[in-house]
């Protein structure tokens, strides 16, 4: 049992199961879903359900099932992503996405049609879910389900292809952001206070500042494919000024919430991370390195890991914010 919490835990937090260890049955879907980044949906459920704490209708039991299936959607997200872009011809041996970690089918954890079989098992189970909770809360539900299904699907589906026109970003910001905590906000208390959406954009910020890095890396390769992602159209140097101006904007827009009294003085714990952001910061302002650092395990990735190192501990200090909010509130 050591060892495999060990494997784990490696996948977790690296995508990456050393060669040299046994592969087991956990660790293979955790690859193959791309369980290392279910933390930034786990912050966005629980952004959504810490502020809705309040509300008078405040079921729990909801908030639950909404963030597992929030979590399910992602996974299911992440495996659609791979199957199109396998289907398209982007994902290749000499592609990127194969190289900073195994790819479901390329690297033989999966067949093609066991990859189709699993997206069908999550997306009903799901649908479960959605059912669920439309009868108990209303359609609204289904609504924030069936907007973030459609902009899931068309990030790398044809026609839509959100990725491939520079769209792909500013759908990521609407679905971790509005649709997730939103979603998540009314599916605890029932309501949907205007205030909800933008006590969201923060978080949304952070996460899109992580695909924004990752495009980045992926900049010549993008390119080479006809890829216009955000970084591709603004260019390099353009696209790392404009992450940095987010990380920035995230404790700006923290601190004028806090003052307008849309959240509690306690999110301002988000401002420890402030000294891994000025780190950050100082890693965008430089090249990039020629060789992957001793250990690093996902080269050639490298501004994304760095983007992801923020939003995790910023995330994590401003969910632990509005925890302490809900015990014990103070407000601007």
């Amino acid at each position: 049992m050591e060892s495999l919490l060990r494997n784990w835990g490696e996948v977790l937090s690296t995508q990456n199961l050393s060669p040299e260890k046994r592969m087991d049955g956990v660790s293979r879907w955790l690859l193959i879903t791309r369980a290392s980044v279910f933390p930034m949906t786990l912050s966005s459920a629980a952004i959504g359900g810490l502020l809705a704490a309040a509300a008078p209708d405040v079921n729990w039991l909801y908030f639950t099932m909404a963030l597992f299936g929030l979590v399910l959607a992602h996974a299911a997200n992440n495996m659609i992503n791979d199957y199109f872009d396998l289907e398209s011809g982007v994902d290749t041996d000499e592609y990127i996405r194969t190289q900073y970690a195994p790819h479901p089918v390329i690297s033989g954890l999966i067949s093609k049609s066991g990859l189709i079989l699993a997206i069908a098992i999550v997306n009903l189970l799901d649908l479960a879910i959605l059912l669920y909770l439309t009868e108990a809360r209303g359609w609204g539900v289904a609504a924030f389900a069936l907007l973030g299904l459609c902009i899931s699907v068309g990030y790398v589906a044809p026609p839509v292809q959100l990725k491939h026109r520079g769209l792909g970003e500013p759908g990521v910001a609407l679905v971790w952001g509005p649709l997730m905590i939103g979603g998540t906000y009314y599916a605890t208390a029932g309501t949907l206070p205007p205030w909800v959406l933008v006590a969201s954009l923060p978080y949304a910020i952070l996460v899109t500042t992580v695909l924004i890095g990752k495009h980045v890396d992926k900049f010549e390769a993008d390119s080479a494919k006809g890829i216009h992602t955000l970084p591709v159209l603004l260019g390099r140097e353009r696209s790392l000024f404009l992450n940095q101006l987010l990380m920035a904007s995230y404790f700006v827009m923290v601190l004028s919430l806090v003052m307008v009294g849309t959240l509690g003085i306690w999110t301002l714990l988000t401002f420890a991370a402030i000294p891994r952001a000025w780190e950050v910061v100082r890693v965008y302002n430089r090249p990039r390195p020629e060789s992957p650092p001793a250990n690093y395990p996902i080269w050639p990735l490298w501004y994304v890991a760095w983007a992801f190192m923020l939003t995790r501990r910023a995330g994590a200090l401003f969910v632990l914010g509005l925890l302490l909010d809900v015990i014990y509130p103070i407000h601007w």
